[in-house]
């Protein structure tokens, strides 16, 4: 998968030491909570930082330098990816210029639950409260509810950001957050999985070079392989338990040539 670049493997002790390098010893301290209990996903608590599965997400945004993201869900992720994003902001703001991307270093998300959505409004203003010239952050809260797509159950939001993403990160919403039924059946039971379709119905719109990072999900992954129409590369990487996608269809036009040049380059 010679076009992504792939996060160098580091040890623990260097990981943590990245971190904090970047002002976040306050992820690396979080990280040593206590686990959740996997068969109760249905909790109120949030989730403690993976540090080795934020260092790749990084990396993956820095080495490929992505522009915009879409983040499905919102939490520790979302200071990683704006920390990098912003990095990428100062180095390349004005290689960016000539490219069609309206939303550079720009991160979206979509999230459906309110009290996570404010815990990370909260960390995110409290880490950039003295930072001049940020990444914006756009905020988008929308409700989940049960649907089809090619006759498949599945779930989708009410609503999206309105952008063009050139890496989006698969992490929401919960299996137990969708409203409603069809034909009786939903993903609100222990025994199911997420199961959403939303990047499915935006596919056409993204440009070739989009990257797709599911975090675990592995049917939900399935689900996405077997219903997507372009060309997309894939790769699982079982040791972290993510699935990677980029878009390898030919390219569309002179602007797209000129934005695959600026992540080559």
């Amino acid at each position: 998968m010679a076009k992504i670049k792939f996060p160098k493997k580091l040890s623990t002790k260097s990981i943590k030491k990245f971190f904090i390098d970047k002002g976040l010893g306050h992820v690396v301290k979080k990280s040593k909570s206590p686990d959740l209990d996997v068969n109760n996903m249905n909790v109120s608590e949030t989730f403690k930082p993976e540090l080795i599965d934020l260092y790749r997400l990084y990396q993956f945004v820095v080495l490929n330098k992505r522009t915009t993201i879409l983040e499905f869900g919102s939490g520790w992720s979302s200071l990683v990816f704006s920390n990098a994003l912003n990095f990428l902001k100062k180095k390349y703001k004005n290689d960016v210029k000539s490219l069609r991307r309206n939303n550079p270093f720009e991160l979206f998300l979509v999230e459906n639950e309110k009290k996570y959505l404010n815990i990370t409004k909260k960390e995110l203003n409290k880490f950039y409260k003295k930072l001049k010239n940020k990444t914006k952050i756009n905020y988008c809260y929308s409700g989940v509810k049960m649907t089809k797509f090619n006759d498949r159950i599945c779930t989708e939001f009410e609503k999206l950001p309105l952008c063009n993403p050139d890496f989006i990160y698969l992490d929401g919403p919960g299996q137990f957050s969708a409203k409603g039924e069809i034909n009786n059946f939903s993903t609100r039971h222990k025994d199911m999985m997420p199961m959403s379709c939303d990047i499915l119905k935006i596919e056409y719109f993204l440009t070739p070079g989009t990257i797709i990072i599911v975090d675990g999900r592995g049917a939900n992954s399935k689900f996405l392989l077997d219903n997507f129409k372009r060309k997309w590369i894939y790769k699982y990487q079982k040791e972290f338990d993510q699935h990677v996608l980029y878009l390898d269809d030919p390219i569309l036009g002179k602007y797209n040539k000129k934005q695959l040049d600026f992540y080559a380059k």
